[in-house]
């Protein structure tokens, strides 16, 4: 297509969903907006949902070896701890020693000095959690918390820009984690996305031998891990193209991978539960408007430049009234379950779904709060 046309039909997409957006429900809110899915439980406005105050963006969540917590990290770079309702959350952790700017709870231009914790895993041996901190690369804590220490911030020469999730074997102790890209940092996700980049990377950590092997690179987006139940496999969320991919770890397909699933929206981290099933957080659906943008390069480009900020990029993406998705797959890859707050009343923007003891807890990059829904 003509590099102009494509100028002004981006603009023109750009127009119609703003205006969406800012107008609220009618027909080409449903023509623009994410589609519906077939089987879906609109049951997560029922969720209760957990408050952290002067904190922002829960990605993550984990349970130490002893059961207790959660454990969250968020934007300003600490880790906290959820002590029930009594106590509330207590200050855990934080990724960086360099704390005397970081007293709001979100400032992205100071994400590079306070860190930016993602996603995170407890080794249940050992007690030490684990932390993919978007900035400072891998990390590791001590049962007893405090300033979290750097394990490695490259590979191949290749410094990480923006680390992101993992999962761990213990039995083979190493961790598999991603590097989102090796051209944007995390404050940078939308311009990451929408000029389709495409070089992101799963990577395994050996603990004991502290080397980092890159086993799948060009992945558009490389998100939440996840080892499956017999270790045979790890899956990884490929977010700009909605595809879970899945990397074979033994067997005959040994070191290749192939597409575990494909879903209707933007996957973040990726939880297994015991029965070896996974759970998938949805950012968000993808609508019209965002499948048109991510069709062409050209298009997010042009968008780049145009006078729009985050909220309105973002919007386009998303398209509609922003709403949680959570959903279950099988160990084939095979969708068991799906369950939504439609109408965003109550949870939106989920990044992560850990089921525990018949709960369902569930991070949100951007709010200020967890949800805990009953299975």
């Amino acid at each position: 297509m003509n590099p102009k046309l494509l100028a002004i039909s981006t603009i023109l997409i750009a127009i119609i969903s703003i205006t969406l957006s800012i107008n609220g429900t009618n027909t080409l809110t449903n023509l623009f907006g994410p589609p519906s899915i077939a089987g879906s439980h609109d049951n997560l406005q029922a969720c209760n949902i957990i408050n952290i105050p002067g904190a922002l963006g829960p990605e993550s969540i984990a349970f130490d070896p002893n059961g207790e917590g959660p454990y969250t990290g968020v934007a300003d770079g600490r880790i906290l701890k959820w002590q029930g309702d009594e106590i509330g959350w207590t200050e855990f952790a934080v990724t960086s020693s360099q704390r005397k700017e970081c007293v709001r709870p979100f400032a992205p231009e100071l994400e590079h000095v306070c860190g930016r914790p993602l996603g995170l895993r407890f080794d249940t041996k050992t007690g030490d959690l684990y932390i993919a901190d978007a900035y400072f690369g891998l990390q590791i804590l001590g049962p007893a918390g405090g300033v979290a220490t750097q394990l490695v911030t490259e590979a191949e020469g290749q410094p990480f820009r923006f680390t992101n999730d993992m999962d761990i074997d213990e039995h083979e102790e190493v961790i598999y984690f991603t590097d989102s890209s090796t051209s944007f940092q995390r404050r940078e996700f939308i311009s990451s996305v929408l000029t389709l980049d495409k070089t992101g990377r799963l990577l395994k950590y050996n603990k004991s031998s502290k080397e980092v092997t890159v086993l799948i690179r060009g992945i558009a987006f490389a998100n939440g891990v996840a080892l499956s139940k017999d270790r045979s496999f790890v899956v990884v969320a490929e977010t700009t193209t909605g595809r879970i991919l899945r990397y074979w770890l033994h067997g005959p397909n040994t070191s290749k991978y192939d597409v575990f699933a494909e879903l209707p929206g933007f996957p973040d981290n990726i939880r297994r539960n015991s029965n070896g099933e996974f759970w998938v957080a949805l950012h968000s659906k993808k609508g019209l408007s965002g499948k048109l943008i991510l069709s062409n390069s050209w298009f997010g480009r042009t968008l780049l430049k145009l006078p729009v900020g985050f909220r309105q990029l973002h919007s386009l993406l998303v398209g509609g009234k922003p709403h949680a998705t959570a959903i279950k797959l099988s160990e084939k890859g095979e969708i068991l379950e799906v369950l939504e707050d439609c109408e965003g009343k109550t949870l939106r923007f989920i990044s992560e779904v850990e089921e525990k003891d018949g709960k369902l807890w569930m991070g949100s990059v951007m709010t200020p709060f967890i949800g805990v829904c009953n299975l």
